[in-house]
């Protein structure tokens, strides 16, 4: 099937030419940091994690929300996501594969990867979380591409990819809430210590990665001849307004404890980020601007006319997907590290070449979701006999 990804318009490969340049640049821009080390980055002593582990964090999310698609369909036959599944599990891979690409960059040699094989243990987390993101990635291609397959031939999908997809549920789950675990199992960083973060990470992952397919899905209407269905559409919009409600609903259970308990290590964090603390506060405005588009996104989503209208429920999508990544490919992280366990701000803010990098790896995503998008629109339109 991948021939069909060879076949496209003149917008078609001007978008693939577009993404290729980028990821040229960013080459070169990672070649740098080989050679320079990661002292390019906007990285420190006191924050030795930044932008590329951010962005991680927020995209394990994208890629855990495939779940939201795959539970309804293949355990209780919603038959509506029929059409999307496997555009949910093709969303995953090209997630996935941008977590892997934020580590490999973030780890400043790639080779330092080969100390979690070499010293392998259950001890760390990092062993798991390698473990989890690669098994999602191996469950994703083999149970979307197979599923995929089966539609062009016009057969159901093989028996034997059952037992695959029933353990990809919980492996969905996992990858979040041992990523949260990493951040938490951090008893000097206030920010994270709070046995609610992986509930609040899946929360977010449930409203962020919907509200993107609900966006592709009315992309790909506009671009091709394909259509999700309206119903498919309305109901994943109802999975975002819950995912996102349960997700303010967990941040301000942070916000109530830090300042009612008024301890120091839970309290300067949050103060930092949307007050701002000793003077510095280069976050503040993204953090305020997050809290608004993610309760306008709410507002937007409660009321039916205007979730029921496409227009206006692709920009709560919109709202709820930008609100979700400052949250978290913003704030989560530099707001762990800043401030120190000693009080100190020493702040964080990404430097051009990292900013590339990242817009390459992200090129990378969105070059992978592309051509798995075209293949998969070619097979449904085929076997809708759509001309």
């Amino acid at each position: 099937m991948l021939e069909r990804a060879l076949n496209g318009s003149k917008n078609y490969w001007i978008w693939i030419a577009a993404l290729m340049s980028v990821i040229g640049v960013a080459v070169v821009c990672y070649l740098y940091q080989l050679w320079f080390g990661l002292g390019m980055t906007g990285m420190s002593r006191d924050v030795s994690w930044g932008f590329y582990i951010a962005q991680f964090t927020f995209l394990v999310g994208v890629a855990a929300s495939a779940v939201m698609l795959v539970l309804p369909y293949y355990l209780h036959h919603y038959k509506a996501f029929g059409k999307i599944t496997v555009l949910g599990e093709f969303v995953a891979i090209a997630a996935v594969t941008m977590c892997l690409l934020f580590i490999i960059a973030d780890m400043g040699q790639p080779q330092r990867l080969l100390n979690v094989i070499f010293y392998a243990t259950p001890h760390s987390m990092l062993f798991w979380d390698m473990i989890v993101l690669n098994g999602y990635l191996f469950l994703n291609v083999i149970v979307g591409w197979n599923a995929l397959s089966a539609e062009s031939k016009g057969v159901p999908p093989p028996k034997w990819i059952k037992p695959f997809i029933y353990i990809s549920v919980p492996w969905a789950v996992s990858i979040h809430t041992v990523t949260a675990f990493l951040y938490c199992g951090l008893p000097g960083r206030g920010f994270w210590l709070t046995a609610v973060l992986a509930p609040r990470f899946l929360a977010s992952a449930f409203a962020a990665g919907p509200a993107l397919l609900i966006l592709l899905c009315l992309l790909l209407r506009k671009l091709t001849k394909f259509d999700a269905g309206t119903e498919a559409i309305q109901t994943l919009s109802k999975i975002v307004t819950y995912g996102i409600i349960i997700n303010v609903f967990f941040f301000f259970c942070e916000v109530f404890v830090a300042c009612y308990s008024q301890i120091p290590e839970h309290l300067d964090h949050l103060q930092y980020l949307f007050f701002g603390l000793h003077g510095k506060g280069a976050l503040v405005p993204f953090m305020w601007l997050s809290m608004i588009l993610m309760f306008t996104g709410i507002v937007m989503l409660l009321i039916p006319k205007i979730r029921t209208n496409e227009s206006t429920l692709a920009v709560a999508c919109v709202a709820i997907f930008i609100g979700t990544w400052i949250d978290k490919g913003l704030g989560m992280i530099s707001g762990g590290f800043v401030p120190s366990p000693l009080h100190h701000v020493n702040e964080y803010i990404p430097t051009l070449p990292e900013i590339m990098i990242t817009l390459g790896i992200y090129s990378v995503g969105m070059l992978v979701l592309t051509v798995l998008y075209k293949i998969a629109i070619s097979v449904k339109e085929e076997a809708a006999g759509i001309s």
